[in-house]
C-alpha cells in the first residue's frame, strides 16, 4: 500500500471533494421515499392538494440537487482516476527501467507489460469506482438502515437480519476469490508472453512452417486463461443471485409484515412505500458492495503484482568513491581477477577469474567459442551487472563507486542482437547522442558504410522504420547500429559481434574507418571470426570462462593452443586446401 501513498497525498483534496458530492447524491436519494410517504399520507389520502404540490416541488428540488451532485461526481471522479492511471503507469515504468538487469531478470517481459498495462487499468478502475459508486452504495445502505428504523422501529427487524447475511455472503466471495484472480493475472502473463514469443519470432516461424505448432500453444495458454476465467466468474455467479434472492425476500417480508399492520391499523400506506422504497435502495446498496468487493479482489491481485515491481530494491548500490581517478587514465579498462555469475546459475559461473587490462586509446578484441563469456564482459563494462567477485575499473575508476548514469555516457555499445526503433533512419542514428546535427548523422553513417544504402532509399535518412528495423536487411541493421553508437563520440566504443551479417569487404571498410575516427577512443571489439580482431593492438583469448591467452596475432599462434584451434578451423584449413589446390 506503501507505493500509493504519494497519489493520495497529491489528488486528496479532489478525491474527498468527489466523496462530497457521492454523499450529497446519497442523502438526495435517500430524503425522497419519505417526503414520497408524506406525499401519500399528509396529501393524497387527505385530499389535501396544496401539500401534494408543496412537497411534489421539494421532491423535484432534491432531485436536481441529486443530479447536479451526481453530475460533479462524475467529472471528479474520472479526472482524478484518469491522472493516477497515468501517473502510475509511468511511475511503474520509470522504476522498471531504473532496475539492474539482475532485478529485471526476476520478472517475464511479458508479465511486467501486464502489470503496466492490465493490472493499472484495475487499480484505476477501482479508484474510479470508489469515487463514483463504491462510497455511496455503503451511505445509501447505511443511511436506508436509518430512515427504515426511524419510519417504523418494528419493521426496521427486517433489514436488520438481511445485511448480516449479505455481509456473510461477500466475505465468503472475497476469501475464494482473491487468490483465483491472482490466477487470471498470472495466465493472463502466459497469453502475452506467447503472443509476444510468436511476434519477435514470426519469421523463423513462417521459415519452418510451424503455424499449427504455435497455434496450439497459443491455444493451450488461451484455454488456460479461459478455464481459470470460467471458475472465477462461475463463483462470483453463485454469490451474485443468493445476495439479490436474500434482498428479495426481505423486501417480501416487508410488504407482507406491513400488509398486517396496516390491516390492523398500526402503519400507514405511504410508510410501506416508502419502506419498499428504502429496502430496493438496500438492495442496490448491497449488490453495489458485492460488485466493489468482487473489483476489490480484483484491484488487490493487481495492486499486489504492482507493488512487486515497486518493492524490487536495485541490486547495484553505488559507494563512495575512493579516489578521483586520473585524467589519464580516461578510456582505460580493466579486469581484475573477476568472477561472474547469472542469477540461479551460481553453481555455473559464466566469468572466473578474468584478468586483463586495456590501455586508454588501445584496439583489442575478444575471441572465444558460444559461451566463454564474451558478451558478459561487454555487460560488466557499462555495469548492467555487477560482479560476483573482483573489480572492473573503468577510466581508472571502480565502475561500483561511479553513478551509472555517468559511467555509460562515456561508453557507446553495439548489441549482438540489432535494436532499431519505430521512426526514421535519421532518428534512430541520432538516438545515441540528443544534440547531434544531421552532419554528424551522415558522418557516422559513412564512417558505418550505411550512407550509401541510405541514400538510395526513396526518403533517405526519413525513411520510416518499422517495428525492430523490420524492413532493413540483417546487415543494413547492423550498420544503421553502428552509426548510432559512432555517432555519440565515446571513450569507450564496445562493439559485440555486431558485423556478423556484414560481408567481410563491408567490414574490412568499416574497420579502416573506425582506425581513422576513432583515435584516442578505446575500441573492444567482440568477434566470432578470427580475421576481424587479427590486426588489433592486442586479443583476449577466452574459453569457458577463463582468459587463456593475450597478445598480438603471431603471438597467440605460437603460444595459445584455443586461439591456434581457432585459426586452423575458420582460416588454416582453408589455406591448406587452397595450397594443394595450386
Amino acid at each position: 500500500m506503501g507505493y500509493l501513498l504519494p497519489y493520495y497525498r497529491k489528488h486528496g483534496k479532489l478525491f474527498y471533494l468527489a466523496i462530497l458530492f457521492v454523499t450529497l447524491e446519497a442523502l438526495a436519494d435517500l430524503t425522497l421515499p419519505t417526503v414520497m410517504a408524506h406525499i401519500l399520507d399528509s396529501g393524497v389520502a387527505a385530499g389535501n392538494l396544496h401539500v401534494v404540490w408543496r412537497l411534489g416541488g421539494l421532491m423535484l428540488l432534491i432531485t436536481a440537487g441529486g443530479a447536479v451532485a451526481a453530475a460533479m461526481r462524475n467529472i471528479v471522479a474520472s479526472r482524478v482516476s484518469q491522472k493516477f492511471g497515468a501517473e502510475l503507469r509511468g511511475d511503474l515504468f520509470r522504476k522498471i527501467q531504473l532496475l539492474g538487469f539482475r532485478n529485471i531478470d526476476r520478472f517475464e517481459r511479458a508479465s511486467l507489460i501486464t502489470r503496466l498495462t492490465n493490472d493499472v487499468t484495475q487499480v484505476q478502475n477501482f479508484v474510479n469506482g470508489l469515487m463514483r459508486i463504491f462510497v455511496k452504495a455503503p451511505l445509501l445502505g447505511i443511511g436506508s438502515l436509518v430512515m427504515a428504523a426511524l419510519l417504523n422501529p418494528r419493521l426496521a427487524i427486517v433489514p436488520a437480519v438481511v445485511v448480516p447475511i449479505v455481509a456473510v455472503l461477500i466475505a465468503l466471495n472475497m476469501k475464494f476469490g482473491f487468490a483465483r484472480f491472482l490466477g487470471v493475472q498470472k495466465a493472463l502473463d502466459r497469453v502475452n508472453a506467447t503472443m509476444r514469443e510468436y511476434l519477435s519470432g514470426v519469421r523463423v516461424v513462417k521459415a519452418f512452417n510451424r503455424f499449427d505448432f504455435e497455434v496450439d500453444k497459443f491455444e493451450e495458454s488461451n484455454l488456460q486463461y479461459r478455464d481459470r476465467s470460467i471458475r472465477v466468474m462461475r463463483i462470483m455467479a453463485a454469490f451474485n443471485p443468493a445476495v439479490m434472492l436474500t434482498v428479495n425476500f426481505g423486501i417480501v417480508a416487508v410488504i407482507w409484515l406491513g400488509a398486517l399492520r396496516v390491516d390492523s391499523g398500526h402503519m400507514q400506506i405511504g410508510h410501506i412505500v416508502a419502506f419498499v422504497n428504502y429496502m430496493t435502495q438496500l438492495l442496490f446498496a448491497l449488490m453495489t458492495v458485492f460488485m466493489v468487493f468482487n473489483m476489490l479482489v480484483r484491484a488487490r491481485a493487481s495492486h499486489t503484482r504492482i507493488g512487486e515491481v515497486f518493492a524490487e530494491r536495485d541490486a547495484m548500490q553505488t559507494a563512495p568513491l575512493e579516489r578521483e581517478p586520473s585524467p589519464d587514465a580516461k578510456g582505460g579498462i580493466s579486469f581484475d581477477n573477476v568472477t561472474f555469475a547469472y542469477e540461479g546459475m551460481e553453481n555455473a559461473a559464466a566469468l572466473k577469474g578474468v584478468t586483463f587490462d586495456v590501455l586508454p586509446g588501445e584496439s583489442i578484441g575478444l575471441i572465444g567459442s558460444t559461451g566463454s563469456g564474451k558478451s558478459t564482459i561487454a555487460s560488466l563494462i557499462p555495469r548492467f551487472y555487477d560482479t560476483s567477485g573482483g573489480v572492473v575499473r573503468v577510466n581508472g575508476a571502480d565502475v561500483r563507486q561511479v553513478d551509472p548514469r555517468e559511467l555509460r555516457e562515456t561508453i557507446a555499445i553495439v548489441p549482438q542482437k540489432t535494436v532499431l526503433f519505430t521512426g526514421t533512419i535519421a532518428e534512430n542514428i541520432g538516438w545515441g547522442r540528443e544534440s547531434a546535427s544531421r552532419e554528424d548523422i551522415e558522418l557516422a553513417s559513412r564512417l558505418a558504410e550505411a550512407h550509401e544504402f541510405v541514400s538510395t532509399l526513396p526518403d533517405g535518412y526519413e525513411t520510416r522504420l518499422g517495428q525492430r528495423g523490420v524492413n532493413l536487411s540483417g546487415g543494413q541493421k547492423q550498420r544503421v547500429s553502428i552509426a548510432r553508437a559512432l555517432v555519440r563520440k565515446p571513450d569507450i566504443l564496445i562493439l559485440d559481434d555486431c558485423t556478423s551479417a556484414v560481408d567481410t569487404a563491408t567490414e574490412s571498410r568499416i574497420k579502416q574507418a573506425l582506425r581513422d575516427y576513432a583515435q584516442g577512443i578505446t575500441c573492444l571489439l567482440i568477434a566470432q571470426r578470427i580475421t576481424s580482431v587479427m590486426d588489433l593492438d592486442k586479443i583476449v583469448v577466452l574459453d569457458e570462462g577463463q582468459v587463456v591467452g593475450i597478445g598480438k596475432h603471431e603471438t597467440l599462434l605460437r603460444e595459445c593452443e584455443v586461439y591456434r584451434e581457432i585459426f586452423q578451423s575458420q582460416v588454416g584449413k582453408e589455406s591448406r586446401s587452397n595450397v594443394k589446390a595450386e
